[in-house]
């Protein structure tokens, strides 16, 4: 694994590497987030934030739902750290016609038909913005994943629409605490009932954390969290409607 490059704006050490492969295959590249580059938070003082990613992954893929990008654990230049598979994303210019990103800023007056506004707010120059979200199954799948992981930190910037037509969410190392920490920008939703494929597939999730699946996550998350994360499928389950915000910072800041 070589490192390529550096996603500078990160807070913690995130690096771009690309992975030989046997020829004629190309590189791999993903992105490498040692654990000896994260930064300690007082919030989140068990385990590592590559345990988190880690275990986020291996839920989503548990569900079925292919939200998180393929993630795993291994060892490279600057020691053992989260790997996830690098997605190339589709870029539009909504002032050429291109149409709105997944998550985006757009003019109160002009939120489209297939969009949710979730709040407004004003712009560096004084003007008036909506900040809006696709009503779109993709992304309803990765707010339904939101809920059950506890996500701290689901900004615009972390929903990824890939160039094979899925939606991707990333940034996973503040998730799975055992208190209420959902943070968002996916609030379209709130009050509307789960799709009725996503709650089957819980109710086979939940059977399965409470057998060979939840040994799985143990090495990268702590029981009390394993524990917590069950009780929020068991409460999703009783009543399969999405939340709403219930705390005085529903959205993380920045929002992208």
């Amino acid at each position: 694994m070589t490192i390529v490059g550096r996603v500078v704006q990160a807070s913690n050490a995130t690096l771009v590497c690309e992975i030989e492969r046997e020829d004629p295959a190309p590189a791999l590249r993903c992105v490498y987030k040692p654990v000896r580059g994260e930064q300690p938070l007082w919030d989140f003082p068990d385990g590592t934030l590559a345990g988190r990613e880690i275990s986020s992954y291996l839920i989503s893929d548990a569900l079925g739902w292919g939200v998180v990008p393929t993630t795993v654990l291994r060892d490279g230049p600057l020691g053992v750290g989260m790997v996830q598979r690098w997605i190339d994303t589709v870029e539009r210019l909504p002032e050429k016609g291109e149409g709105y990103d997944m998550v985006d800023l757009c003019r109160p007056d002009l939120v489209p038909s297939s969009y949710i506004p979730v709040l407004r707010a004003y712009d560096d120059a004084g003007d008036e913005v909506a900040l809006v979200h696709a009503d779109d199954p993709r992304l309803h799948r990765m707010a339904v994943l939101d809920v059950v992981i506890n996500n701290a930190d689901r900004k615009g910037g972390h929903v990824l629409e890939a160039l094979d037509g899925s939606v991707y969410g990333v940034d996973h190392g503040i998730a799975l605490h055992r208190q209420n920490k959902l943070r968002t920008v996916l609030w379209g939703w709130a009050g509307r009932p789960v799709d009725a494929a996503l709650v089957a597939d819980l109710v086979d999730f939940s059977r399965d954390l409470r057998g060979a699946f939840g040994d799985t996550l143990s090495p990268h998350i702590t029981d009390e969290e394993i524990e917590a994360l069950g009780g929020r499928v068991s409460r999703l389950l009783a009543e399969p409607v999405m939340p709403a915000p219930d705390s005085s910072r529903p959205i993380p800041w920045p929002a992208f």
